[in-house]
């Protein structure tokens, strides 16, 4: 009953939860799902969650005072991380730090151990990063090829995604793609709902003011809701409807396949089928 999403192109990087947990007939639940940790001039980095809420909330309060040992030195923490990376593997360890916790008791009680995370931002020196984190503690982290992450309920929002963005994307293009990518899934997904939790970061900035939680009255996100809805509808109609014949045709349907033709069985009037 979620749906966050983490990108990260050349410009910045978006990163948008929705805030529901609960969605049976007669009680829909809400709680936050995304944490910025900032320090301005230094770091900057997100924190979204799926899965088990009380798992995910242990791993927030735990990852504030998490230590990871160092060889020789202070040990890591995500205030003094020199790179996301050292961050991510802090957060890592306090995932599997909540597992020993709460693992066994949460196997007695017949419930899986679930939690991912998206982990994303900058530390002054090094470039953004992103990272997706199991509920093992390890983690991969985005790529030019791959530059976001989606947990929870991603089919809905991939396939916009998938055709709008890349690394070259301007950060306001972006962000109205996550918009429309949180939308699609809003539309077809009832465990899915609003207030959504927006943040955009500029790269190199190590902090930001653009952050908004968005409800139903929120006027741009009104407008992406219908004019999308409207623009599909046109370009679906724009599009030829299917002609059987290919004589004249500009686009014929019913052409020959290199692979198979259609596998059809036919019996004769009568014939019993056993």
């Amino acid at each position: 009953m979620t749906y966050c999403v983490g990108l990260k192109v050349a410009a910045g990087m978006v990163f948008a939860s929705d805030s529901r947990t609960n969605a049976g007939f007669d009680q829909i639940s809400t709680f936050r799902k995304m944490v910025v940790y900032e320090r301005p001039g230094d770091r900057f980095m997100v924190l979204l969650s799926s899965g088990n809420l009380s798992i995910s909330q242990s791993v927030r309060e735990i990852l504030q005072v998490e230590r990871l040992e160092s060889d020789g030195g202070e040990p890591l923490t995500i205030w003094n991380a020199s790179s996301m990376f050292d961050a991510a593997r802090v957060l890592g360890r306090a995932v599997r730090h909540v597992y020993e916790q709460d693992g066994a008791a949460l196997r007695a009680a017949g419930i899986d151990f679930g939690c991912t995370l998206i982990f994303g931002g900058q530390i002054r020196g090094e470039a953004m990063r992103l990272f997706l984190v199991y509920s093992t503690g390890n983690f991969i982290e985005a790529t030019a090829e791959t530059c976001y992450f989606q947990i929870g309920e991603a089919k809905y929002g991939k396939p916009v995604l998938d055709r709008m963005l890349g690394p070259s994307t301007p950060l306001a293009e972006a962000a109205k793609c996550t918009l429309v990518s949180i939308d699609s899934t809003l539309k077809s997904n009832l465990s899915v709902g609003l207030p959504i939790d927006l943040v955009v970061y500029e790269s190199g900035a190590l902090r930001s003011d653009d952050m908004v939680c968005i409800d139903e009255h929120n006027p741009y996100f009104s407008m992406i809701r219908e004019s999308w809805g409207s623009r599909l509808r046109d370009a679906f109609k724009s599009m030829d409807d299917p002609v059987w014949a290919p004589v004249g045709a500009r686009y014929p349907l019913k052409v020959g396949s290199e692979r198979h033709d259609v596998l059809r069985k036919i019996t004769n009037p009568g014939e019993k089928i056993v």
